[in-house]
C-alpha cells in the first residue's frame, strides 16, 4: 500500500504554489504586516506564533508560519511577500463579525540573526512592530545543535562545534552585507553562540526601528506563566483580551545527554555581560540567571 503522507505532500505543494501564485496577482488588494515574530531561533516562536494565531482578531494564511521573505527570499520582491497575506476583504468582514480591527503577521525566527534582515524590515513595514523571544542561551545553543544534527546539517559533536564556530563563521556576515545575494550555510546552522548574543541584536534593532516597536518575551515565563505574558504581548500589539488559547508547547524535541558541568560554566560566563545587557530589555534579571 502507498504511503499516504508521500500523495498528500505534493498535494500540499500544489495547492500552496497555486494559491501563492493567486496571492501575488492580488497582492495589493492583500494586508501588510502588522508584526513579525522575528526570532530567537529555539527560543518559543513556534508556541507564540500558535497561540497568537488563535485570537479572533488575528488572521493569518494556512500554511506558512514564516515567509523568510527579509532573510532568504528578498529577491522575489515585495509584491511576492504581501501576496502571503488575507485580503483586505476577508479583514473587513472579520471586523464586522468581532468588531475587532484584525492583524496579521509571521514568525521568522532567522530576521533577528540575519546581517540585512532588520534593515530591510525597517524600510519596508516601518509601522510593523516586532516580538522578540529569548531563552537561556546555553540552552538554546544545544537545542540549536540537537535541531542541526536531527536535519543532517551538523555532523560534530556539540564541544566540537562550539570550537570550530569562530572558524566556520569567519567573513561569513561579511560575505552577506557585500553579497545581498549570498546564501551562508554556517550563519543559517552553525552560529550556536552568537545567535544566543541578543542584547547586540537588540540594540542594532533598536537603532533602525525604535524601542518602542519591540517587545521581548523571556521564554521560560511563556512557559511557567502563559497567561501574563499573552496578556502582555496583546497590550504591546494593541488587540483586547478575549480568553487564552490553549498552551501548549510546539516544536520542541526531547533533551539529548546533559553536556558536562564545565562547558556548561564556560558558555555562563561568555553570555554574562550579554545577559546583564539584556536587563534593560526585560525590567529585571534573565530568568536564567
Amino acid at each position: 500500500m502507498a504511503d499516504s503522507s508521500a500523495l498528500v505532500r505534493p498535494a500540499k505543494q500544489t495547492v500552496r504554489k497555486g494559491l501563492r501564485a493567486v496571492g501575488r496577482l492580488t497582492h495589493e488588494a492583500r494586508m501588510v504586516p502588522d508584526f513579525l515574530i522575528v526570532g530567537a531561533q529555539r527560543c518559543g516562536t513556534t508556541s507564540l506564533f500558535r497561540y497568537l494565531r488563535e485570537h479572533p482578531g488575528v488572521l493569518r494564511d494556512r500554511f506558512d508560519k514564516g515567509v523568510h521573505y527579509f532573510d532568504m527570499s528578498y529577491q522575489r520582491g515585495f509584491a511576492w511577500y504581501r501576496g502571503h497575506f488575507p485580503l483586505t476583504a476577508t479583514a473587513r468582514l472579520s471586523e464586522r463579525r468581532t468588531g475587532i480591527r484584525p492583524q496579521t503577521f509571521e514568525a521568522s525566527p532567522f530576521y533577528l540573526f540575519h546581517p540585512l534582515a532588520p534593515e530591510r524590515i525597517a524600510r519596508d513595514l516601518p509601522d510593523a512592530k516586532l516580538i522578540v523571544m529569548v531563552r537561556d542561551p546555553v540552552e538554546r545553543a544545544y537545542s540549536a545543535h540537537a535541531q542541526e544534527v536531527r536535519r543532517g546539517f551538523e555532523t560534530e559533536p556539540f564541544d566540537r562545534a562550539l570550537e570550530l564556530e569562530d572558524e566556520r563563521l569567519r567573513g561569513e556576515i561579511e560575505r552577506m552585507v557585500e553579497d545581498p545575494a549570498y546564501v551562508s550555510f554556517a550563519v543559517q546552522h552553525h552560529a550556536y553562540r552568537a545567535r544566543g548574543r541578543y542584547a547586540e541584536q537588540l540594540e542594532r534593532l533598536e537603532g533602525l526601528v525604535g524601542r518602542e516597536r519591540i517587545h521581548v518575551v523571556d521564554n521560560h515565563e511563556l512557559a511557567t506563566s502563559p497567561e501574563t505574558v499573552y496578556d502582555g504581548v496583546l497590550d504591546f500589539l494593541g488587540l483586547p483580551r478575549t480568553g487564552y488559547p490553549v498552551f501548549e508547547r510546539h516544536n520542541s524535541a526531547p533533551r539529548a545527554a546533559a553536556f558536562p558541568d564545565a562547558l556548561r560554566r564556560e558558555l555562563d560566563d561568555h553570555f554574562a555581560p550579554e545577559d546583564e545587557r539584556l536587563t534593560r530589555w526585560l525590567g529585571k534579571a534573565p530568568s536564567w540567571r
